[in-house]
């Protein structure tokens, strides 16, 4: 029997619409950054930061056979941009947030109210979360908690980790992500 391998997939929010062109050259450097240091890269698969995290990552010239997943709002897989690799289409609109948010780890770059919802899901499924300085609701957030929960009382300082650079970004995942493993088991209900 062959053995099962899995890549780490790193889900990257934000804004549909770039909002400068800081918040593209950031999408675009940790996209190319994270292809090279092996992750597979996720995201709506539509335009703005998800586009140029894309297109950073397959110009990144790393060996992945798969180096991005755009998990589609709607159910034309066209309307996902050029540098999808894998394309889903839901039909879920933006339910399909809480399927992005699944990933491995979430780094958020801007961000508006869609993105916020990203946000608050992924607090509330335990993820590694890592937020850019700019902004937006990543730059809001950097550096602070989404709510008063101890998601993981064995991590201090648990929060939305700051970052100005996708350098900074990734030396965080690798030192956080194997501290970030709890799976959320949904609610329970006591009777």
């Amino acid at each position: 029997m062959r053995k099962k391998t899995r890549q780490t997939v790193i889900g990257v929010i934000g804004d549909a619409q770039i909002q400068s062109e800081k918040h593209l050259e950031v999408a675009e450097d940790l996209g190319a950054k994270l292809s090279k240091a092996g992750y597979v890269v996720a995201s709506g698969g539509l335009s703005g930061i998800m586009e140029a995290v894309f297109r950073g990552a397959q110009n990144s010239g790393s060996k992945l056979t798969t180096k991005t997943v755009g998990i589609l709002p709607g159910h034309d897989a066209e309307a996902a941009n050029d540098y999808a690799d894998v394309v889903i289409p839901t039909g879920l609109d933006i339910a399909r947030n809480s399927v992005v948010v699944h990933s491995d780890a979430v780094i958020i770059i801007g961000g508006s109210a869609g993105t916020l919802s990203e946000i608050a899901m992924a607090w509330s499924l335990y993820r590694l979360i890592i937020g850019f300085r700019v902004e937006g609701w990543s730059g809001k957030l950097a550096d602070k908690t989404v709510d008063d929960r101890d998601r993981y009382p064995e991590i201090e300082n648990d929060r939305v980790y700051g970052v100005d650079e996708a350098d900074e970004a990734l030396a965080l995942l690798k030192e956080l992500l194997p501290k970030y493993q709890k799976v959320h088991r949904g609610i329970h209900w006591k009777r």
